[in-house]
């Protein structure tokens, strides 16, 4: 019997126990039925093992991926040359490379490059191909640069302008022989420009402007087709219609003037008619 007027009872605290339990079992099937499929189980206060080792994996993969994308292309070679003699033994000499076969972009487009392309150049395209050809699409195609060094052997070379060239002039207000910048007396001329390429033998139309002196290397041997200008050409038209007129109007001139003085002279007959024949009347009255 304890004070305040209350009643002691041995079965009290297992009561209390109980719907301590059951609260708890209430709990966890709660938090079974609320809990997500992707969820994480959740950890007491102390993380387990395995979860630490795979928060260091993760910031140590982190470091080391932002190490490497902070080097260039040369420095990340090196290290991973170190990181495999480190691991599997060897030397440097080893991964020297050799660089009798090495070749430049240059080297690419001269070995790939044409004159002109065809449907047929562009069937098969390789890397190789494809940067010749980008190359070739930046060339201006109107005017062509000569090489006339060889020019008493009958054989040219000749190549599209490049945009400096056309910036400059050269080739069009300049005479396009490769060693010659004259730009008075300037003609333009049509060549049947044959080559081989590639083990084949081809023909393209080419224009050249050319002043007087290397317009007679280009015809040493015969006479190439003169490109005259279209404006030349009409005003060699009009001059001629122009000349053809003004003979005709002199030609009706000088014919409206002969038969003015055909009149004057049929006039002046038929005056000295009537002037003799009053005389020779006169001449019978005195009689």
């Amino acid at each position: 019997m304890h004070g305040h007027g209350g009643y002691d009872s041995d079965f009290s605290d297992d009561e209390h126990c109980g719907e301590s339990s059951k609260r708890k079992t209430r709990t966890v099937e709660d938090d079974l039925l609320l809990q997500k499929p992707f969820q994480k189980e959740k950890h007491g206060k102390v993380a387990h093992k395995q979860v630490a080792a795979e928060l260091l994996d993760r910031e140590e993969a982190r470091n080391r991926r932002f190490h490497l994308i902070a080097m260039d292309a040369y420095q990340r070679h090196t290290k991973f040359v170190n990181d495999y003699i480190l691991y599997y033994g060897g030397k440097k000499e080893d991964f020297k490379r050799l660089g009798e076969n090495d070749k430049t972009d240059l080297d690419v487009i001269r070995e790939n490059h044409r004159f002109l392309w065809n449907e047929e150049d562009e069937m098969d395209m390789t890397w190789e191909k494809r940067l010749a050809k980008k190359y070739y699409d930046k060339l201006f195609k109107e005017y062509c640069i000569a090489d006339l060094s060889k020019y008493k052997e009958n054989k040219f070379g000749f190549r599209w302008r490049v945009e400096k060239e056309v910036i400059s002039g050269k080739g069009q207000f300049f005479c396009g022989n490769k060693y010659c910048d004259k730009k008075e007396g300037l003609k333009s001329w049509e060549v049947n420009f044959g080559y081989v390429e590639h083990g084949e033998k081809r023909n393209a139309l080419v224009k050249l402007r050319l002043c007087q002196e290397c317009s007679i290397k280009l015809n040493f041997h015969h006479r190439r087709k003169e490109i005259k200008s279209k404006k030349r050409k009409d005003k060699t038209k009009t001059d001629c219609g122009e000349s053809s007129r003004k003979k005709s109007r002199l030609s009706s001139a000088e014919e409206a003037s002969k038969k003015k003085d055909k009149g004057h002279s049929s006039s002046k007959k038929s005056e000295d008619s009537l002037k003799n024949e009053k005389n020779q009347d006169l001449e019978n009255v005195f009689k």
